[in-house]
């Protein structure tokens, strides 16, 4: 696999430095604040965590309602919902409800299709999620510092028939980069990382703690949702002894099947369902490793199986499919057909080849860096987090087919994200994607061509960007409107 690693082994020092742990929790019951599963109230605030372990100091955070990640949002699929986020922060925020196909007025876009929460303000989010599945929300104003702070939280959208496991667990996946002194480190927008791999950390968590080990009986199935809320780390996950089946990607069922190489690929702000056979002796541990980056590998944390007898001696003997969702299916021989091309960033007239740089020429391609801008699709950059009168790059006619056609022209890895709607992959450099996998953020590789198709049916002008904050805040990001 291409790797963007030139750069980051410069920095092994700080990444080593990450091998937080993953923490792992059964997935709770409804809160009892909420005054029905149709009505949140959600509070951005500051507030302390211990992120890096419990011998290591507490952490200025912001959060939604007290603690990182914030709260686990369950929603019922068809049914609507009503949540209402108030603002405690210093700064103007909102909420965008990530993967979600909602209304556009309610998508969360300061400017684009409401006006910022001020603070010491309050608004009303109000949807009925068509989809069930695994989503998470997040805020799109300032959006670099304030994700790189904390404000995170999953958003779970049940199935109308759960599927047949032992246990649903979340791993909710956030990356830090934290000092000495257990702060948040500044220099949020860091020019020169923007404009390559983006704010890296060096503390990695799950669902806000390190953890050594997670514990498992022998013989159980269990509903692994994974996460990724990084700012900018994408994550290559090895399950030793295990092979996960995967069986949703960005909360849309897939047709099961076990990942390529038994390597999940999980982009910032990607969503991977897997269904895990703990099929492992009692009393012994295994290792679940990250090792996307090159010479960069680190534990995430172990499974530790518990010392009594398995639960079952053969895995259970039920379907591993998932109810699709009601997704329209794209009409490939009618469809119009338009393509974007991503450019910009150091290095863009190098290519990586097994983790090596190939070609010359490390600041080619380099666009603006003085005005703020890196990056660009199809000549044009958007810096920031959105603002009215965005004028959109391409129009849709409401109902119709459309293929996209996803170029990248740079060095590094871009997770391309498209507000309210689902993308049906198709191919990646020419070559077919099997399993019927739907995404709303596309993982893009080096100087990879991916088509996507979908329909335009969910009307208003709709963000699609790189969910490496640092490179969507220095312009690789635009408007699609559908007409």
């Amino acid at each position: 696999m291409k790797r963007e690693s030139q750069y980051l082994v410069a920095r092994r020092g700080v990444l080593q430095a990450g091998a937080g742990l993953l923490f792992a929790a059964a997935l709770p019951p409804l809160p009892a604040w909420s005054a029905s599963p149709d009505h949140y109230r959600i509070a951005a605030a500051p507030a302390r965590a211990r992120l890096a372990g419990p011998d290591r100091p507490e952490t200025d955070v912001w959060t939604y309602n007290g603690t990182v990640p914030g709260t686990l949002v369950r929603l019922r699929q068809g049914e609507p919902t009503r949540l209402l986020v108030e603002n405690r922060l210093d700064q103007e925020t909102t909420v965008h409800w990530h993967g979600i196909r909602l209304p556009n007025a309610m998508d969360g876009v300061p400017g684009l299709t409401q006006p910022p929460i001020r603070p010491g303000e309050s608004f009303v989010y109000e949807f009925t999620p068509q989809d069930a599945g695994t989503f998470w929300y997040h805020p799109h104003a300032n959006s670099l510092e304030q994700l790189g702070r904390g404000l995170a939280g999953a958003l779970i959208v049940e199935e109308r028939e759960p599927m047949a496991v032992d246990r649903d667990l979340l791993w909710f996946l956030a990356d830090w980069r934290l000092t000495e002194e257990g702060g948040i480190a500044p220099r949020f927008g860091n020019r020169m990382e923007a404009a390559m791999s983006g704010r890296v950390g060096n503390t990695v968590t799950l669902n806000g703690r390190a953890s050594e080990a997670e514990s498992f009986r022998a013989g159980e199935r269990v509903r692994l949702r994974l996460v990724n809320a990084s700012l900018a780390r994408i994550m290559a996950l090895r399950f030793e002894g295990h092979s996960p089946v995967t069986v949703a990607i960005d909360g849309q069922p897939c047709d099961p099947h076990e990942p390529a190489g038994g390597r999940l690929l999980l982009g910032p702000a990607m969503r991977i369902d897997v269904v895990l056979d703990m099929q492992g002796e009692p009393g012994k541990r295994y290792a679940v490793i990250d090792d996307f980056y090159d010479g960069l590998a680190y534990r995430l944390t172990e499974l530790a199986y518990e010392e009594r007898p398995p639960l079952r001696t053969h895995p259970l003997d039920a379907s591993l499919d998932l109810p699709r969702n009601p997704l329209p299916e794209p009409d490939l021989a009618t469809a119009d057909r338009h393509g974007l091309t991503l450019q910009g960033g150091m290095m863009s007239g190098m290519m990586m080849r097994g983790g090596v740089m190939q070609g010359a020429g490390m600041m080619h391609g380099m666009m603006g860096m003085g005005g703020g801008a890196a990056w660009a699709i199809n000549g044009m950059s958007m810096t920031g987090d959105g603002h009215a009168g965005m004028e959109p790059a391409l129009t849709f006619q409401r109902g119709r087919s459309v293929v996209l056609k996803l170029r990248n022209e740079t060095a590094w890895w871009h997770p391309m994200h498209f507000h309210g709607h689902s993308l049906r992959v198709l191919s990646r450099n020419g070559k077919p994607v099997p399993h019927r996998q739907w995404q709303d953020t596309v993982l893009v590789a080096p100087k990879e061509v991916v088509e996507a198709a979908f329909v335009a049916d969910n009307a208003g002008d709709w963000m699609l960007h790189c969910h490496v904050m640092d490179h969507q805040m220095a312009g690789l990001m635009t408007v699609l409107r559908v007409d």
